[in-house]
């Protein structure tokens, strides 16, 4: 959110009997993650937008997540409160276990303190793991209902190479996170079908957003290039499966194309000499960590976005995509089928197989009336997950849990006389 810092609203400062009455609809609601822009990666950047744009809409938002070395504490936006506490943390781009339980070791007080302070009518985590417990503890002290939302690796099965180990002695611990929840969302229905399994309760699925209130136009006939740039957006690591990438490429160096790699990550220097190794120095750009203004222009100057994971949610990569209308080249995972519909506006192939990629990548990048097709197609779908309706799907949930709250209410006034 690109505002400038303020002084505290003097409204805050009501008496708790005021704070408790409901504003027209609006509501104060203690947004708890365990990682925030700059911290952490997608799921993070997803809960900061969607907080921002509750805020926008009139809402009364307080979010607890972690401090790194350097940060402020604390961030007084418009509507908007953001609180860092120190924690074990000691990368951005990186948590362990260990690392996320300090998490909840160290916002504990915290939490305590906004429930007595904000009096939240929500409380809303996002992660199931690690933040949900601290849901399940600020909700029964402080008697506010809380909302899960699952974001992908917070649900077992989801990416089980990496928490398959943590969630077998774990997953006691984490049922009654599910259960008490006054209600539980999660961004695809990947991660939805994987919840109803191991918990036997349906999620309601409210995916990631994107702002779509600056977009460019749809793509015009002038935006069908002899040299069709392509673009990769996020971490260089493992999981993003980039030598893979390099390799399909390779196999394709006839083709008049240009990729662009912007991104950091472990894996970088060894993706620069595999580029070298392969003879592609010249074709691939390695621009490293960009400011998202710098992002938004490779994004605007490119034809389409490749993800070659083996592992993804609902990238918000995808979705900047999407809004600036380019054409998805991506592997069939699952969550991404939510983004990408085959044929229409991407292509959704193979992971891990090269047949599968070289012949559908050399037809498309052979063919500008077809790649600028996909492109304003994916300009079209980028309505569905806009952030103004993902904001108001969220409302609906708070106004239903509201609602039962209410009623639950009257019901003990009516005992208890």
């Amino acid at each position: 959110m690109n505002v400038e810092r303020r002084t505290p609203n003097p409204e805050r400062q009501t008496p708790s009997a005021e704070r408790r009455t409901p504003n027209a609809g609006r509501f104060r609601v203690l947004v708890l993650c365990y990682e925030w822009p700059p911290v952490g990666g997608g799921g993070g950047r997803a809960a900061r937008d969607v907080a921002e744009t509750l805020a926008r809409r009139g809402h009364e938002v307080r979010i607890q997540t972690v401090r790194l070395f350097g940060m402020a504490k604390r961030e007084l936006h418009p509507n908007l409160e953001l609180y860092r506490t120190w924690g074990f943390r000691r990368r951005p781009d990186r948590c362990s276990p260990a690392e996320m339980a300090g998490y909840l070791v160290t916002s504990f007080l915290p939490v305590i303190r906004h429930l007595r302070e904000f009096q939240p009518e929500i409380v809303h985590a996002h992660f199931a793991v690690p933040t949900g417990p601290l849901a399940l503890v600020a909700s029964t002290v402080g008697r506010v209902p809380y909302v899960i939302t699952a974001h992908l690796g917070d649900v077992p099965g989801a990416i089980p190479e990496q928490t398959d180990r943590l969630f077998r002695w774990l997953n006691p611990a984490i049922q009654p996170v599910w259960k008490h929840a006054a209600a539980v969302t999660t961004v695809s229905k990947f991660v939805a079908d994987l919840a109803e399994k191991v918990y036997g309760r349906r999620p309601e699925l409210i995916p990631n957003g994107v702002d779509l209130r600056d977009r460019p136009a749809p793509p015009g006939p002038a935006a069908s290039p002899l040299k069709p740039r392509l673009l990769f957006v996020g971490r260089l690591n493992r999981q993003k499966n980039l030598p893979f990438l390099f390799r399909v490429l390779a196999e394709l160096r006839a083709l008049p194309w240009t990729l662009d790699v912007a991104g950091d990550g472990e894996d970088g220097p060894v993706l620069k000499r595999f580029a070298e190794d392969r003879q592609l120095r010249d074709r691939i750009r390695f621009h490293g960590w960009l400011q998202r203004a710098e992002v938004d222009a490779m994004l605007a100057g490119s034809d389409a976005l490749v993800f070659p994971s083996t592992v993804e949610g609902l990238p918000l990569a995808l979705l900047e995509g999407l809004k600036c209308g380019l054409a998805i080249v991506a592997s069939d995972l699952p969550p991404l089928r939510d983004l990408v519909e085959n044929g229409r506006n991407g292509l959704l192939l193979e992971p891990n197989f090269l047949e599968s990629w070289i012949a559908p990548l050399r037809k498309l990048l052979a063919d500008p009336a077809a790649l600028l097709a996909m492109r304003r197609e994916s300009w079209k779908m980028a309505s569905r997950f806009d952030l103004e309706r993902i904001a108001g799907e969220y409302e609906k949930v708070y106004r239903g849990i509201s609602s039962i709250s209410s009623i639950r209410r009257i019901r003990r006034t009516c005992q208890s006389g």
